[in-house]
């Protein structure tokens, strides 16, 4: 079957515009779970928490970002790019700005279930974004280009975040982050104003007004659905788990103080950002010059996988820098793993159920982080250390990627066969 050619009504620099100020919603979006982890210890100073404690609240944010997903992927799929990305800003900026108010553990709670449930609309919205705006060979460079912002606003936080933390306060840093959400929303619907207006415009006409393709059924049925979440599932542990605990190893191994974690978490960051761009970069490269999607994402995640299988090595080191720099390169390999996970769900997922596969990855990856969160949690309580923790997290990628070229032997784009999620 001939390939279907990509056309949007949407000029290139609108698509970018609309497309960057979504990456910027996500990073006031992201800004919590670095806030927690850099400022743990001014929050377990005011609340009396416990390694346990913590890992249960890291829990508890990931479980209600979990269950939410479940819906939020219809959502998105219903309402279309545009009026998500107005709701969706709008209710987890809302949210953010809730912790303001939290003066006990009951209330922490409760604003981190709030922000857990509305921040899990940016995941499938950014997915279903560059499906709506990027022809197929583009996506990949799209995918590197939104994770690569998210890293550098990122490597920003453990710098700003302290500083916030002096002058208002932790509960004051969240809501910083949530005025800055309405303020990306207010840039989205200025630049969106006239292309809602556009009778065949792309984010206007993406909706799924619902019927047959709103049911999960036939997407829980499908091997393509399971191969991608189960992988998310487990790689996503290791991300979670480095983003929750990765600054509770640097205070216990070498001794850092808040102020001084900046500078290694930006270095870890950058290796994020650094990552997906680099294997979006060169994703798109490789299926431009006519590479089949299947051996790209796949080639890449391979790649990816055993970038990350050094992990444990890290323990061995006594010098910080060498492990501060080993740890980005980690990161590098996750988002590069995880990339062309994502630019998977574009190949084989139909448009109009790309938000729900994409949502019940996420639901499956944030299921994998609470996992993580109270095991980590109960492991170093113990004493155990962090090393069976490492031990995992080195090898969690290659375990992924045998499981999905298991369920998923060759990647087909639905141009190429049938859509086999009818």
């Amino acid at each position: 079957m001939a390939a279907v050619e990509y056309s949007s009504p949407i000029p290139a620099r609108l698509r970018w515009s609309l497309f960057t100020v979504l990456c910027i919603a996500g990073v006031f979006n992201a800004m919590d779970r670095p806030i927690i982890a850099i400022l743990k210890p001014d929050m377990m100073a005011d609340f009396g928490w416990s390694d346990s404690d913590f890992g249960d609240l890291a829990a508890v944010t990931q479980f209600s970002a979990a269950f939410a997903f479940l819906f939020t992927g219809w959502l998105v799929d219903r309402l279309g790019v545009n009026r998500s990305m107005q709701v969706g800003a709008a209710a987890w900026s809302l949210a953010a700005m809730a912790h303001g108010w939290a003066i006990s553990t009951t209330q922490v709670v409760a604003a981190r279930v709030g922000l857990g449930v509305t921040e899990a609309v940016q995941t499938p919205l950014t997915i279903k974004t560059v499906a709506a705006l990027f022809p197929p060979d583009k996506r990949s460079f799209a995918f590197g280009f939104a994770t690569m912002l998210a890293g550098a606003g990122t490597i920003a936080m453990p710098f700003v975040i302290p500083a916030l933390a002096l002058t208002v306060g932790w509960r004051g840093a969240l809501v910083v982050g949530g005025i800055g959400g309405f303020i990306s929303l207010l840039a989205w619907m200025w630049l969106a104003r006239g292309v809602a207006q556009l009778r065949e415009t792309t984010l206007a006409n993406s909706p799924d007004p619902g019927g047959e393709s709103a049911r999960y059924g036939a997407i829980l049925g499908n091997r393509a659905t399971w191969a991608i979440v189960v992988a998310k599932a487990l790689s996503d542990m290791t991300w979670w788990f480095i983003n929750f605990w990765l600054a509770d190893y640097y205070r216990k191994e070498f001794g850092l103080t808040t102020l001084e974690l900046a500078v290694p978490l930006a270095i870890a960051f950058a290796g994020s950002g650094l990552g997906a761009l680099l294997a979006g970069w060169v994703s798109t490269r490789l299926l431009e010059r006519g590479h089949s999607p299947n051996r790209v994402r796949k080639g890449v995640m391979l790649v990816c996988a055993l970038i990350v299988l050094p992990l444990p090595l890290v323990l061995a080191i006594d010098s910080f820098w060498p492990v501060a720099v080993m740890i980005g390169v980690v990161m590098a390999g996750h988002q590069g793993f995880s990339l062309s996970l994502f630019s998977t769900i574009t190949d084989v997922v139909p448009q109009a159920k790309v938000g729900r596969v994409t949502a019940f990855g996420a639901f499956m990856g944030n299921m994998g982080g609470v996992a993580i969160s109270l095991i980590a949690g109960r492991v170093l309580d113990a004493g155990l250390g962090f090393v069976p923790l490492f031990i995992f997290a080195s090898s969690s990628y290659l375990i992924a990627l045998a499981w999905f070229q298991w369920m998923l032997p060759v990647i087909l784009r639905p141009e190429d066969e049938a859509d086999l999620f009818e």
